[in-house]
């Protein structure tokens, strides 16, 4: 496991940066660390200065064996049962197909990988021989850390668009996708992008920011891009659309929550002619106006829904678009229809109590300690009237009419969409979102993602698109399982050693010869949308 480590010589004043390696030393039976010197740190700016620039060695595949199936040279036994399902899916959703046509050299080690990565839940890279020693897997051989460390540098960004642009194409057109962002932090002082910003889990570290893509009905993600960590997420729709376009992707349904909302925004998705659902701010002057003239009426009985336990009531609403043109110097100004959603729940209307008197009681309490902090300074002023007097000291009196206005808002929220007229199908897309946020937890915790070890940018780009391909294979098993309702009987990692378990068989001049599965276990084949292995299957 590489880190990096800095050091000063004591005589010198200097500052150097290693790259530490941990092994274990057998002879001493204890964890011990190999460290090379990759640079020292500038003492006016911080930053790290390379000891010499070099380019990332290329990833030479091993071209000791002709491209296709590992020939078998002696009689072993692997497990194979649960690589044979991967194999199967992506055959299935075109994902061998493409790796294959972006990165023939090395598309099998990828795949082995991915499939490791998947076993092997939360173990770092250091185990794979382990496991490759055991399994049957697209490459067949070990890949030891330095040659995936290669691999990885050697995944660049036009191979990766090639793949995005390929697998766009077999997606579903119709269904809506979901778009969301996640921070991930690192150990790491030299990766450029990894930024200190607003951590949504409150890690410390430097972070980048991942956004995610992630179709609805099909539970698979399509698309995911690297970014800065300081950037804000109301930033990176304009440049969402922008790859978007350059894939060749056309009628798009996106649904956002309202951490991007924003006028330039919703133009943008009117400009270039996408359905949307977005969550919205109820302090907006439009939906205030649409939410004053319906809270008298939003809960009548008409217009609730049992399933859903709320109250719900939609306003068909004049947007007001604009559109800059530079090159003649005036704007776009048109009127185009949307739909504004609003909804009433009284079990969220107690916890906003309980949320927002939680917030007036920390307000009150850092006023009265005298130490205010500078981020709660619009809050102080909105909710509380603070005056010093020599006698008295500082005397805090709450402002009840602003307190009186928040609480006109409790247990509403609102949505808007250019597509859907009907405020609970609104209301079903937009919830179904959570999709990517199990996403982002499949990547953080089973697939190992939410601190990168990684030191430089090229094996940084390179582990997490392999850790993408991952997740793609992780996702359609979840989507099967909850289609077959089988959660009930099994977690993920049960499933998936109902499938390790089985056995393959291999001998020079004979068929693969697979062991015995249970009715059981083919049944779960079936139901996984793959058939089960027969006497003889193909290579990848």
């Amino acid at each position: 496991m590489a880190a990096t480590v800095r050091q000063t010589n004591k005589t010198t004043g200097i500052t150097y940066v290693y790259e530490s390696v941990s092994y274990w030393d057998k002879a001493k039976q204890q964890s011990r660390a190999r460290r090379v010197c990759i640079g020292k740190v500038d003492p006016e700016t911080g930053n790290v200065i390379p000891t010499r620039k070099t380019k990332p060695k290329a990833f030479i595949p091993d071209t000791s064996t002709k491209p296709g199936p590992v020939p078998t040279t002696q009689t072993a036994g692997f497990f194979g049962g649960a690589t044979h399902l991967f194999d199967e899916i992506g055959k299935n959703l075109g994902i061998t197909t493409d790796l294959k046509h972006c990165f023939p050299e090395f598309y099998r080690q990828v795949l082995s990988i991915a499939y490791y990565l998947i076993l092997e839940d939360n173990n770092p890279l250091s185990r794979f021989p382990k496991w490759a020693a055991l399994h049957k897997h697209p490459f067949g051989r070990d890949i030891p850390s330095q040659r995936s460390s290669e691999l990885f540098a050697s995944i660049t960004e036009e191979k990766r668009t090639q793949f995005f642009e390929r697998q766009g194409k077999r997606r579903v057109e119709k269904e809506y996708w979901a778009y969301d962002i996640t921070s991930i932090s690192s150990y790491s002082n030299t990766l450029a992008q990894f930024k200190y910003g607003l951590n949504k889990e409150h890690d410390p570290l430097a972070q980048i920011n991942l956004a995610l893509l992630y179709g609805q009905e099909s539970g698979l993600p399509f698309y995911y891009r690297k970014l800065a960590g300081n950037i804000p997420d109301v930033k990176t729709v304009r440049n969402l659309l922008a790859d978007l376009d350059y894939l060749g992707c056309q009628k798009i349904k996106l649904v956002m929550d309202r951490g991007f909302y924003s006028e330039e925004n919703v133009n943008a998705l009117f400009r270039d002619h996408l359905k949307f659902i977005m969550a919205t701010k109820l302090n907006l002057t439009y939906v205030k106006q649409e939410l004053n003239k319906v809270r008298a009426t939003i809960r009548n009985w008409e217009n609730y829904d049992q399933r859903y336990e709320l109250y719900a009531q939609t306003s068909s609403i004049i947007w007001r678009y604009k559109q800059e043109r530079p090159n003649k110097g005036d704007p776009i100004k048109q009127e185009r229809r949307m739909y504004l959603h609003l909804f009433f729940n009284s079990e969220k209307a107690v916890e906003d109590e309980k949320k927002h008197n939680l917030l007036l009681i920390n307000l009150q309490q850092e006023l009265e300690s005298g130490k205010p902090k500078p981020e709660h300074d619009e809050d102080y002023k909105k909710y509380f009237e603070v005056t010093k007097t020599p006698v008295r000291g500082i005397k805090i009196t709450p402002k009840q009419e602003a307190i009186d206005e928040a609480k006109k808002n409790y247990g509403y929220f609102a949505l808007i969409s250019n597509d859907i007229k009907d405020p609970i199908r609104a209301l079903e897309i937009y919830r179904n979102k959570d999709l990517v946020e199990k996403a982002f937890g499949n990547l953080k915790e089973r697939l190992n993602l939410r601190r990168t070890l990684v030191s430089s940018e090229q094996s940084l780009d390179g582990k997490m698109f392999v850790e993408f391909i991952a997740l793609i294979y992780l996702s359609y098993i979840k989507k099967k399982m909850q289609d077959a309702d089988l959660f009930k009987k099994y977690t993920l990692q049960g499933l998936l050693d109902e499938f390790d378990v089985i056995e393959c068989f291999e001998q020079k001049g004979k068929v693969k010869r697979w062991g015995e599965m249970t009715k059981k276990q083919i049944e779960l084949f079936t139901l996984m949308g793959v058939n089960p292995p027969s006497l003889h299957v193909s290579g990848i």
